[in-house]
């Protein structure tokens, strides 16, 4: 039993892996034909901060998955103290890096108020 257990948490973590590479890829992609569309309507300017704002949601949800499969892996197939520090750094620097690329996009901090969450 526990051989098909850790066979559904292996499959389980690659797919969530594909998924968030999937992701960011698709988000790059979509941002990039949405950029050349805004070209034609929008400033150079508007559409590049269109395109950093677009490609950045996809990244960071991409980031998402890959940290799921990343506690999936250390918690249910790798289980070590070694293994846990190491998602603990993963974590910490993924944190801090989708930290700072909201606060990049959104041109503040993620728990304030924006005035879009103010007018719903």
């Amino acid at each position: 039993m526990t051989d098909v257990l850790l066979q559904i948490a292996n499959a389980l973590v690659l797919g969530l892996e594909a998924v968030g590479i999937a992701v960011i890829i698709g988000g790059f992609v979509l941002a990039t034909v949405v950029w050349l569309v805004n070209m034609r309507r929008m400033s150079t300017h508007e559409a590049y901060v269109d395109y950093r704002r677009r490609s950045v949601r996809g990244l960071i949800l991409g980031l998402e998955f890959l940290v799921a499969a990343d506690i999936i892996m250390t918690v249910a197939i790798e289980y070590s103290m070694e293994n846990v520090l190491m998602l603990a750094l993963i974590i910490l620097i993924r944190t801090l890096l989708v930290f700072a690329l909201h606060l990049e996009i959104e041109g503040r901090l993620p728990w304030t108020q924006s005035e879009y969450d103010s007018k719903t």
